[in-house]
């Protein structure tokens, strides 16, 4: 019999009430990039006063096993639920839980099978909970959860965690078929439905089907129909986004999508008044010494550090660390390192212990995770060289923190576009293909790129200056939308007297 883990219980639950108290239950992607947000959006819904059931794996659980310390700790109203992850079911190693856990690209079809077979498992665990489910909020990778909702009765929303630029467009180009008949993978479109902002930005704003369709479309991944089916029979969508940081797109969804839909973030705004210590655990343990780190930015002049991180699931190969790292170097800027773990070889640790040796007065490597949210949010760092994932590019903005971009693959790509042509705070760093379209010994960025973008993005000249202006502002923004009678707070009241709206019918509907 599969055993079933629940952490915490439903200690406030009252079994004299003749109302079912709302509860919504949250299915994440397995994946750090996922897990991270909708873990701020459960804590949110449930500091709004909703019942969140929060589900998880053993592995993913003793990640985030801090956050539940302190949900323990502050009585929210919220139960995580472990369920025994099939790796051996799928074809997995033992223990590969997460997707950045997985050892290879190969296996991808292999990670999304093991979490397609949890639908058994969380439907009967969820038949089981008290009170009972009256919604499902489930991440946009998880289409199997349909089934999982239709079957206990209850309504369910998508939860998408990429920008709504992403999402605008994946939608749209499919609904019109643009790509049926495009020949050139790389051939620029301008995209339908867009409202001009002024500056013609509606009309200007183009994309590649190998920049929308890469990720999607790759070798093994069947996923785009299943993903798309399973957001057309949802009840409404939740976004990681704020009005302000990409209105056009946000406007010209909310017309096609047909249904209704929730702007709720920057959700890595959530915890912005937690004390320094809960923000440096979350998502996951750092391997550096808090203490040490902290103090070597605290060293550091206001606005003189460059971050240096590219996420959790893309890996950078070793030529391309080695032009990274040389291109630091002859920057002259002081920079923030982060290189993780599967990165890691014998040439990179050597050619590393020499580097760190001559960078040791301006140079700060982290070998592993590092709390990114709190560095961000240091007033020492002055620029973040990134892969333009949405969470990441989300903590920048919500930081007001100016980027160079280096896209690898899924959202990415539109991201940066966003910040570079839209929002105007970061500078390309020129890649134009996704990396599934390169060779393993290609290096598309080297060491004279990185140091014409470092300095350009960290240095005293007018056009550095104006960035980091519009940076600020956009980061008032993203706080303005997030406290009270902002946008997204709007948003989230009215997302939670929908939860409770269900309640009620489900109620009248059990006892009719």
């Amino acid at each position: 019999m599969t055993k079933q883990t629940t952490i915490n219980d439903d200690s406030n639950n009252n079994n004299n009430t003749t109302t079912t108290p709302p509860h919504v239950v949250l299915v994440p992607l397995m994946a750090q990039g996922q897990t991270i947000p909708m873990l701020d959006m459960a804590r949110l819904l449930a500091n709004r006063g909703v019942h969140v059931t929060f589900i998880t794996t053993p592995v993913n659980a003793s990640r985030i096993k801090p956050i539940i310390a302190r949900v323990h700790e502050s009585n929210l109203p919220m139960n995580f639920i472990e369920l025994p992850f099939p790796c051996a079911e799928a074809g997995l190693p033992l223990g590969c839980e997460n997707f950045d856990l997985v050892p290879s690209r190969e296996l991808f079809p292999n990670f999304f099978d093991a979490i397609r077979l949890l639908a058994h498992p969380l439907e009967q665990r969820l038949r089981d909970l008290v009170p009972r489910p009256t919604c499902m909020i489930n991440d946009m990778w998880n289409p199997w959860t349909a089934n999982v909702a239709r079957s206990l009765n209850i309504r369910r929303l998508v939860y998408h965690g990429p920008s709504c630029v992403f999402i605008y467009c994946s939608y749209v180009f499919r609904l019109h078929k643009i790509f049926d008949t495009v020949t050139d993978e790389f051939e620029e479109i301008t995209v339908p439905g867009l409202t001009d902002d002024g500056d013609d930005v509606g009309q200007s704003f183009k994309v590649s089907k190998a920049h929308l369709s890469a990720w999607l479309n790759s070798p093994g991944l069947k996923l785009r129909d299943e993903v798309l089916l399973a957001e057309e029979t949802a009840d409404g969508v939740v976004i990681n986004t704020f009005d302000d940081v990409e209105p056009m797109f946000v406007e010209a969804y909310k017309k096609v999508a047909g249904k209704d839909v929730w702007t709720v973030g920057p959700l890595c705004l959530y915890d912005k008044d937690d004390d320094l210590s809960a923000r440096i655990v979350r998502g996951n343990k750092a391997v550096v010494d808090p203490e040490k780190l902290f103090r070597w930015l605290d060293s550091m002049e206001e606005n003189s550090v460059l971050y240096v991180s590219f996420g959790t699931l893309t890996r950078i190969k070793v030529g391309e660390i080695l032009e990274i790292g040389s291109g630091l170097e002859a920057s002259g800027i002081p920079f923030l390192w982060v290189i993780k773990d599967v990165e890691k070889s014998p040439v990179v640790e050597g050619w590393l212990e020499g580097f760190e040796k001559r960078m040791s007065l301006r140079s700060f490597v982290i070998k592993g995770w590092a709390p990114q949210a709190a560095i961000l949010s240091h007033k020492s760092v002055g620029g973040f060289f990134s892969h333009c994932g949405w969470n990441s590019t989300s903590e920048a903005v919500s930081n007001g923190v100016p980027m160079i971009t280096w896209p690898q693959f899924a959202d990415q790509f539109l991201n940066e576009r966003l910040v570079v042509e839209f929002l105007r705070i970061a500078i390309a760093i020129g890649v134009k293909k996704p990396i599934f379209y390169y060779g393993e010994n290609e290096i598309p960025v080297k060491r004279d790129d990185v140091e014409r973008a470092v300095r350009s993005l960290m240095g005293d000249g007018e056009e550095a200056e104006e960035r980091r202006i519009r940076a600020r502002e956009i980061k008032e923004k993203a706080i303005k939308a997030m406290d009270a009678g902002g946008s997204s707070y709007e948003n989230i009241t009215m997302l939670v007297e929908y939860i409770k709206l269900e309640s009620c019918k489900g109620t009248q509907g059990a006892t009719s």
